[in-house]
């Protein structure tokens, strides 16, 4: 019965839009230390006070929920058709990153955890209990990742596909029924280290260590209030998240292409343009970003990131547009077109 399941399991996972599926124990990953490797003690987790909570269950998944015997992963592709790092060399262009230039995809993908728990119900007993997580609990969804192997941290600390690359997705389905648990992925990486050069900032303090504090991606999405001016001229014109070292990645050769098409990029977000961008008012904001993980960041943040775009661009021209928000009601933005307007300025 376990064996058909299993099986049954993995050509509906396919059906409903996933790329890979694979099973892991709950206790599979061992206990990862309350410091979370280092990375609390050293402080690398920024503002991002959330990731020192719950550590019991981020470092024990089994803790998590006592009752689980199996977690299924899942991943799926959102591989771009185009390449996202050609952007940097526009510089009156916004370069957001890949995963955010369409639909968010904790919606999308939880949607279809939801419809895979509810078969594996079907399939087994009313009794069968499930729990599905994305992105949004203190699951360490890499740690089981590789014990299930659906692949391995890279030296850049996210997920590698030997079949995806570092463009996927990962959600996970905890269940109370006995799933026979597939072999865990070992380290492909060699002495590649094309990821961690990549990085603009230097964030990535050893291989498999990252400083969010230095990570464009969270100085952009998560930092709240003003970026420190040393590290604004290296943003560029990131303006939402970083691709360079997914992008980096050698073993984006054997991706594939998303079949989600709602992953596909808005055409007017591959490139948008930075004095568009940066005259956005709240509404405006929130009706261009609906249904975008963009939203959640707010204006006043999201033109804070415009801004030391702005900066970054070397353009005269906008520098205008700059000097009309240096007495913004926001306090970060009006900083961030003081800076811009010093800049342009020099």
């Amino acid at each position: 019965m376990s064996a058909q399941l299993k099986e049954n399991l993995l050509l509906q996972a396919k059906e409903i839009g996933f790329d890979l599926c694979r099973i892991c124990r709950p206790d599979s990953v061992g206990h990862v230390p309350d410091g979370l490797g280092g990375f609390l003690e050293q402080g690398y987790h920024g503002q991002m006070g959330w990731l020192a909570e719950r550590t019991h269950w981020r470092g024990n998944p089994a803790a998590l929920w006592p009752e689980a015997r199996s977690v299924i992963m899942l991943g799926q592709s959102y591989t771009p058709q185009h390449d996202p790092t050609t952007v940097h060399a526009l510089s009156d262009k916004g370069a957001i990153s890949v995963y955010a230039q369409n639909k968010d995809y904790h919606d999308l993908v939880k949607k279809r955890l939801k419809r895979l728990a509810r078969w594996l119900i079907a399939e087994t007993d009313p009794e069968t209990q499930v729990k599905v997580f994305v992105d949004t609990a203190p699951v360490p969804e890499k740690p089981l990742g590789q014990a299930a192997g659906l692949g391995w941290q890279g030296k850049h600390t996210n997920l590698v596909s030997r079949d995806l690359g570092s463009w996927f997705f990962i959600g996970s389905v905890f269940t109370t029924v006995e799933l026979d648990p597939d072999t865990a992925e070992i380290d492909h990486c060699g002495r590649c280290r094309a990821c961690l050069d990549a990085c603009p900032t230097d964030a990535f303090p050893a291989p498999n260590q990252i400083d969010a504090r230095r990570c464009i991606s969270y100085l952009t999405i998560e930092h709240h209030g003003p970026v420190d001016e040393d590290l604004r001229p290296l943003l560029g014109n990131r303006i939402y998240g970083c691709d360079d070292c997914l992008a980096a990645c050698p073993w984006n050769k054997f991706a594939v292409e998303a079949r989600e098409i709602k992953y596909h990029a808005r055409e007017d977000l591959k490139a948008p343009d930075l004095e568009t961008l940066v005259q956005l008012q709240d509404a405006e904001f929130r009706t261009l970003f609906s249904g975008s993980p963009i939203k959640r960041i707010g204006r006043n943040r999201f033109v804070r990131n415009v801004l030391y775009a702005i900066g970054n661009s070397g353009l005269p021209r906008l520098r205008p547009l700059a000097q009309d928000l240096c007495e913004d009601p926001d306090p970060t933005v009006s900083d961030a077109a003081r800076w811009a307007v010093q800049q342009l300025s020099d």
